[in-house]
């Protein structure tokens, strides 16, 4: 690193901590990669946690000329969040918020995700207005700063409208409020030639009528191409222009810290209908007619209009098309427009709906207009719309990116421009590309799978977007950027589109808030007219990397078919929310950028020292600290699982000839053995725990943890834990064999629960497996336990390990037991382990396999009565139930039992992952930091879950127990018999 970076670096060093400073290899490659195709690697990046520390980044790099970007979420499309010097993150640490009492106003930090926004305001019958495509991982920084919107806010509830007051730092570091009166008149007194200064654009712009019509006309709709000039004609106070004009500056300006915001009322009937028409003009002229729609109150009755062309039907297998193809000779001119419409009362969408189809039958449909007003039915419809994206980009070829360019038009030209579109795309060879969007608002997205491997294809690119810019521009004067930001993708054409005067005061701006040009240099002001069409980001391909060592063919076939999945991944960053490291060490999108990077280095073997140094850096950022819970598929529009990934790449570092392996294997063979060896373990800690005390156990295991490495113990540290033999005799007994008329359900307590009992302070006296026993007999079932069943195991411990067929072979094992004594599927199996009976269900089809919560809530329960209680109780949903599709279940299971059920908001995995809570439990205690405040506020003294691991880091990290779903239960229920 060369100077001043040092100085930076060194300066920067004295009031940040070094754990949020990274200058090493792997995490600078990681940060530099965004959702967009361009890549730029930073010197060093910065996890800021407050807006004193990002004034004094500020005022560092202003006497250093150093300059810096400012990254959130990093879900930008256009190359506007990525930098080769310094990138502050505001992100995870950025997260505070507050309401108005009625909640029309919302006042956010910059790292809250969108979705989350919203589920703040549901209870006021309110919503975020911007929504877009994103907005279930976009932060509001992003979406604010990128003037991002989506489907149904139009121009008419885009941040800019909705927007009251921002809280920003110039790049001098001076912090101003544009909606405190204090910070106004300080700022009045130390910054007067720069309230002169935008008084005088203002004024001069009021005086240049063409200039002013122009700036009206192009946000007449979407439009976010280049600064936005808007608040120069919409606002005489010199600090709301301030505000707004950091709306769609992408961190070209200043950083925004805090933002005020009108939220918009959320409209609690609905109804959508897939409109099919046979040419796509016909299908725009038919959106003009519903553009024009009011109703009551003078409100617009449409609310949403989203076209999608016979291509993006195609990608999504719409049954309507393929009927179409069967019957025209050229499907090409089929044409859907998803249409939604929105009210107060039945009464008024029942109206809205006669209306929009009196204006539909002036239209030739392919098929009758139905509207439904059933979320299930219009639900399918807008998962084709969010669906066309990911189809597109999973089909894409090898090596190529999914790029989304998106243009807007005045709506009177919408018809003949969106046929002058697709016409064009076509020309340029992009047969696999398809135009959506929405419609409403003349806004349209085109997808094309492009490579930038050889200068033909980049000229190819180069060529297109100079034919898009001659339509949009030349042809139809609209908006070559209307919702995804300007960045380096549309920066050499800001002033071709704008033209001189309007570019000119943009530059004006810019030099008046950044007259060093430090902050976000290349984006929206960009002196290189080809800046576009470099440092494009590469996307090696993995599909060899990691099968070269399988243990058997069907282990390489099984590894070959996961990376080709991963190959698809297109960096969007989706997957992040629902990541518990993100914010820790690295996001599950960041390991996939690293492990591309790796198969490179590894394809072309000509850099060994770079290639050693990030598998060593690897090795705790992406590896040990990945929980391996697989919540990232939930969120990925591809449905990756990068914990899988995680356990690819420990196979790769678990050779079947490794000491590891060869331990791994002696353990699966003689798991019996090594589960009597655990209990005196157990017992040793627990006598340990007894004698010492709570105080000196910990002190003394955290400085043997920290030491030696040996797990962490903890308070919540069970006891050890063996089911009599005479017990299992009896449950299996010949009575029970004989009696064919009776319930019976086979039970296979997992190795856990066969192993652990309960902490030396729990709230409950029955170990698992006896109080699970006990409530199957109350509910008139007979227990069949599993022949041999200490050996037994689902093989998740091997699998979370890399030693993947070792993990196949105990679940085969396992399966056969669980085939002979439920009598070949006869009877149901109930496994008291979330995470192990996933496993199970994606290995074992050939018998019903069952959950605790799901076996109680779908057999049990009318067996039982339930006498809820009205104490307060948390729950937990492990990442099991959520992927399982039974999160729902377990609540609704719980709310039989108390009246008062709390699902702690923002908790998604635990973390535990197994043995990870032992070994690594600082990502334990990361992935439940906003666990113990919210237990604390609402006085809880007891939590449940269907995990026993989970519940262990639980307990450790909320200050409450947390045990299984099973004992509450127990407690709030009698037998039916005796109701």
């Amino acid at each position: 690193m060369k100077e001043p970076y040092l100085s930076f670096l060194h300066e920067a060093s004295r009031f940040i901590p070094q754990d949020r400073i990274y200058t090493d290899e792997l995490r600078r490659l990681a940060w530099g990669t965004d959702a967009g195709f361009y890549r730029l690697i930073p010197q060093i990046i910065i996890r800021s946690e407050n807006e004193n520390e990002v004034a004094e980044l500020l005022r560092l790099a202003d006497k250093l000329n150093l300059p810096v970007t400012f990254r959130a979420a990093g879900t930008s499309l256009s190359g506007q969040a990525i930098s080769d010097s310094i990138l502050i993150v505001a992100g995870k640490h950025w997260e505070q918020y507050s309401i108005s009492p009625d909640g029309s106003q919302i006042t956010l930090q910059p790292g809250i995700v969108g979705q989350r926004v919203n589920q703040l305001l549901a209870p006021y019958g309110r919503k975020f207005a911007p929504d877009p495509a994103s907005v279930k991982s976009a932060m509001v920084g992003g979406i604010v700063m990128n003037n991002a919107s989506g489907m149904n806010c139009g121009t008419h509830a885009n941040s800019d409208r909705v927007m009251l007051s921002a809280r920003i730092v110039l790049a001098d570091g001076t912090v101003l409020d544009t909606g405190d009166p204090v910070s106004r008149a300080s700022f009045e007194v130390t910054h007067r030639d720069f309230i002169r200064t935008i008084c005088h654009l203002r004024d001069s712009i009021h005086a240049n009528e063409h200039l002013r019509e122009r700036i009206r006309y192009k946000y007449a709709i979407k439009n976010v191409t280049g600064l936005n000039l808007l608040p120069l004609i919409t606002f005489d106070d010199p600090f709301d222009i301030i505000a707004h004009l950091m709306v769609g500056s992408e961190g070209t300006l200043a950083f925004l810290s805090q933002v005020t915001m009108r939220t918009e009322y959320d409209y609690p009937c609905k109804a959508s209908a897939m409109v099919y028409f046979t040419d796509i003009r016909e299908a725009c002229r038919a959106v003009v007619a519903m553009k024009k729609l009011k109703g009551t109150e003078d409100e617009w009755i449409v609310k949403g209009a989203e076209l999608l062309d016979y291509k993006s039907l195609s990608s999504v297998n719409d049954p309507v098309y393929h009927k179409y193809k069967g019957e025209a000779a050229d499907p090409s001119g089929l044409t859907a427009v998803l249409t939604e419409t929105k009210a107060r009362t039945p009464e008024e969408l029942k109206a809205n709906i006669a209306t929009i189809e009196q204006t539909l039958s002036a239209f030739r449909t392919y098929i009758p207009v139905h509207f439904t007003d059933n979320p299930a039915e219009y639900g399918q419809f807008w998962a084709i719309r969010s669906g066309i994206f990911p189809s597109v980009g999973g089909t894409r070829q090898p090596g190529t990116t999914c790029l989304i360019e998106d243009v807007a038009f005045h709506i009177e030209d919408l018809p003949e421009a969106t046929a002058d579109l697709q016409q064009l795309i076509a020309r340029h060879g992009y047969d696999d590309a398809c135009i959506y969007g929405h419609a409403l608002e003349g806004n349209y997205h085109f997808i094309v799978n492009q490579s930038f491997a050889t200068q033909a294809e980049v000229d190819r690119y180069a060529a297109l977007m100079e034919d898009v810019k001659t339509l949009v521009v030349d042809k139809y004067d609209g908006s070559l950027k209307a919702e995804h930001g300007t960045g380096r993708n549309m920066a050499p054409y800001v002033r071709y589109e704008w033209g001189d005067e309007a570019f000119e005061v943009m530059k004006a701006v810019k030099h008046l808030f950044d007259p060093k040009g430090l902050l976000n240099p290349g984006v929206i002001f960009n002196d290189d007219p080809k800046c576009h069409l470099k440092h494009f980001k590469p996307l090696p391909m993995m599909a060899t990397s990691y099968n070269q060592q399988a243990a058997s063919d069907e282990q390489a076939a099984r590894s070959l078919s996961l990376i080709s999945k991963v190959d698809r991944c297109i960096e969007c960053g989706f997957c992040e929310v629902n990541c518990l490291s993100c914010g820790f060490t690295l996001s599950s999108r960041q390991r996939i950028v690293i492990q591309r990077e790796l198969a490179r280095l590894r394809q072309e073997g000509d850099n060994p020292e770079r290639l050693a140094l990030l598998e060593k850096q690897y090795r705790y950022l992406g590896n040990q600290t990945c929980a391996g819970d697989g919540l990232c598929s939930m969120s990925c529009p591809m449905g990756i699982n990068t914990g899988d990934l995680t356990h690819l790449v420990r196979q790769h570092l678990l050779p079947p000839d490794s000491q590891g392996y060869k331990l791994g294997n002696y353990a699966a063979r003689h798991f019996a053995g090594i589960k009597n060896t655990l209990r005196p373990v157990l017992t040793l800690a627990d006598t340990a725990h007894a004698v010492l005390g709570t105080a000196a156990m910990s002190k003394l295991t955290r400085g043997m943890h920290n030491l030696l490495g040996i797990p962490q113990w903890t308070p919540a540290m069970p006891k050890a834990y063996k089911m009599k033999h005479e017990e299992r005799k009896m449950e299996n007994s010949q009575k029970a064999e004989e009696n064919e008329a009776s319930l019976k359900v086979v039970y296979f307590p997992s190795c856990i629960n066969q192993t652990m009992g309960l902490a030396r302070k729990s709230p409950v006296e029955q170990a698992l497996v006896n109080k699970m026993v006990a409530l199957l007999h109350k509910a008139g079932y007979e227990v069949i336990f599993p022949k041999n069943m200490e050996k037994l195991c689902c093989g998740t411990i091997w699998e979370s390990k890399g030693m993947m067929d070792i993990a196949d072979r105990k679940t085969r094992e396992l399966e056969e037991a669980l085939w002979e004594a439920s009598r070949q599927g006869r009877y149901p199996v109930l496994c008291d382990q979330s995470p192990c009976l996933h496993r199970m269900r994606e290995t074992i089809r050939r018998m019903k396999l069952y959950e605790p919560a799901e076996f109680i809530y779908t057999f049990l329960r009318p067996r039982l009565v339930f006498k809820p209680i009205d104490r307060p109780v948390a729950l937990h949903i492990t990442c099991s139930m959520r992927k399982m599709g039974l999160a729902d279940m377990l609540v609704a299971l719980a709310r039989l039992c108390s009246t008062q059920v709390f699902v702690p908001e923002e908790v998604g995995c635990c973390g535990f992952a197994g043995d990870r809570g032992f070994t690594h439990p600082e990502l334990n205690a990361y992935a439940l930091r906003k666990l113990r405040p919210q237990i604390e506020e609402r006085n809880i003294q007891i939590g449940y879950s269907n995990s026993r691991t989970c519940e262990i880091g639980l307990t450790t990290n909320s200050g409450i127990p947390y045990v299984s779903i099973a004992y509450l239960v127990d407690e709030c229920t009698v037998p039916l018999t005796q109701s």
